[in-house]
This record gives C-alpha cells, structure tokens and sequence, in this order.
C-alpha cells in the first residue's frame, strides 16, 4: 500500500507534468506574463496619475 491507488486497488496511472523549464520556453506563457503586466503598468500609472492630480488641486474631490 505505498503508491496511489484507485478504486479496484490498482497502482494509478502517474501523471506526467511538464517541467517548468518546458513551460518557460511556450512563448504563449510570455505573451500572457507580458499582456498581464502592461495592464498592471497601466493602472498604476493611471492612478499614481489620479492621486498627482488630486493633490496639487487638478481634480475636484
């Protein structure tokens, strides 16, 4: 009783994940990693923008 096992008492079939060298080298993971962190740059720039504004009386609170 050391390994898996799954209902009829058999050994369960090991399932294989890829390294993360492997995912590393999938550009779609880069393509992702870069979208999200445009988004990420975005926003906070928008809103240390919004907060500059307000503080030297640009915006109306």
């Amino acid at each position: 009783m050391t390994g898996a096992t799954d209902g009829d008492g058999d050994a369960a079939e090991e399932v294989r994940r890829p390294s993360v060298a492997a995912v590393a080298r999938d550009r779609r993971v880069w393509l992702i990693l870069a979208v999200v962190a445009g988004l990420l740059v975005c926003c906070c720039s928008a809103v240390v923008g919004a907060l500059i504004a307000l503080s030297s009386g640009l915006l109306s609170a």
